[in-house]
């Protein structure tokens, strides 16, 4: 599916707009709920990866095939492996075969779990038959993805003796560690991160429990983007936020005030509005705990004029895509002037746009969302759209909700 953006006619916007859940924490607690069965989810993502964690989670026997979930092969990795009497082969798309999963087996394999690689050494699919596993200490590089890291703690409170795990090296995206064990506190499971040791204590049962997801930070970013490039006096709300989030995204709210954004919090919603035009030329982010922005901070950027130079990105390679390759790509098609490196993405200054670009998506979700604000500044077509349904299905509708025009081609 190509769609044609073009942005509203007024660049002065203003609408409310209900996200869906954090895909993050939907898919945090769908384990749990797998583990804990007495947990009750409201707001649950209506997500792809929501969808096919959910599915995939309730298997015992045969083919599990994620398609291009990565958070969900991390996550199922660890589940399927500590289910005895499971036996199951789990598998996804083409991109998905060529993911690394090394770093989590062997931490598995260390714990006693018993898994084969099936076609290449050290990525999917795997055959895993679920056994007890009765180790309770473990270590692996903490430098790569921190899904690695939240698949093991999230199986730890139903291990026989719990979990200690010790990262070695420097901790990646630590908010999304914090998220994990934000979840096990509130369903009543003690955990300690203190230094490099992550330790969460067995629990053999909990009570009724209702836990409400918070709407996606990372989707919202998209929205910050808008108002940034939109006129003063623009306001969109966004609905259901919380000032406390456990989403290391939440630094949106942050780094956007540097472009003019300003952020308020109302009862279960951020009311974002653009308050002044930006003053900075050139700005500086280091995005290890926030990698999932880059691209559409990156593409703010471009849309304002403003060189950016971003860091701490060197998950990206891994990801749906190489999501530096790809921006640099499409960013260039735009006219822009980018470098990037292992770990960083450099764009220069630049007020040329060029008109009716095409833009590639590459199976990634992110791509296709972080690239249509530029609407906002020229027309754009976004190849293979329906990629959004990834972690946002109804993204299209919600910007047609804002005035944008958008039409098949």
């Amino acid at each position: 599916m190509k769609l044609h953006l073009l942005g509203p006619s007024s660049n002065l916007l203003n609408s409310h707009i209900k996200v869906t859940g954090s895909k993050s924490e939907s898919n945090r607690l769908l384990l749990l709920n797998a583990l804990y069965p007495g947990i009750t989810i409201k707001n649950l993502s209506n997500s792809d990866d929501a969808a096919v964690m959910q599915k995939g989670i309730q298997v015992k026997e045969g083919k599990v095939d994620i398609h291009h979930a990565g958070t969900a092969m991390r996550f199922l990795t660890a589940f399927f492996a500590s289910q005895e009497g499971a036996n199951v082969t789990l598998t996804g798309s083409q991109r998905m075969q060529e993911r690394p999963i090394k770093i989590l087996v062997d931490a598995l394999k260390n714990l006693g779990a018993d898994i084969d690689y099936l076609k290449n050494k050290d990525y999917p699919p795997l055959r895993i038959k679920g056994k007890s596993l009765n180790a309770s200490k473990v270590s692996l590089p903490a430098d790569i993805s921190s899904q690695y890291i939240s698949a093991l703690l999230l199986i730890a409170p139903s291990l026989e003796h719990g979990l200690e795990l010790q990262l070695v090296g420097t901790i990646t995206s630590v908010p999304y560690i914090k998220m994990t064990l934000g979840l096990l506190d509130q369903i009543g499971i003690a955990s300690s991160f203190e230094g490099n040791t992550v330790s969460v204590l067995p629990r053999k049962q909990i009570g009724e429990i209702t836990i409400t997801v918070e709407s996606d930070w990372s989707s919202a970013s998209y929205f910050y983007s808008i108002t940034a490039l939109c006129a003063g006096g623009t306001k969109i709300g966004l609905a259901s936020y919380r000032k406390d989030s456990l989403q290391g995204d939440s630094i949106l709210k942050e780094i956007y005030k540097d472009f003019g954004v300003k952020t308020e919090f109302k009862k279960d919603s951020v009311i974002l509005s653009k308050t002044k035009i930006h003053q900075k030329s050139e700005v500086y982010y280091n995005l290890a705990n926030a990698p999932d922005l880059a691209q559409t901070v990156a593409v703010t950027c471009f849309g304002l004029g403003i060189g950016c130079h971003l860091t701490g990105l060197h998950t990206l390679k891994i990801k749906e895509t190489d999501r530096l390759v790809a921006l640099k790509n499409e960013l260039t098609k735009l006219g822009a002037k980018v470098s990037v490196s292992n770990n960083s993405l450099t764009l220069e200054s630049s007020n040329k746009i060029n008109s009716g670009v095409a833009i590639d998506t590459y199976n990634d979700h992110r791509m296709a969302m972080a690239f249509a604000p530029l609407a906002l500044k020229t027309a754009i077509v976004i190849n293979d759209a329906e990629v959004v349904s990834k972690s946002y299905p109804d993204f299209w509708k919600d910007l047609e909700q804002l005035g944008f025009n958008i039409k098949d081609l």
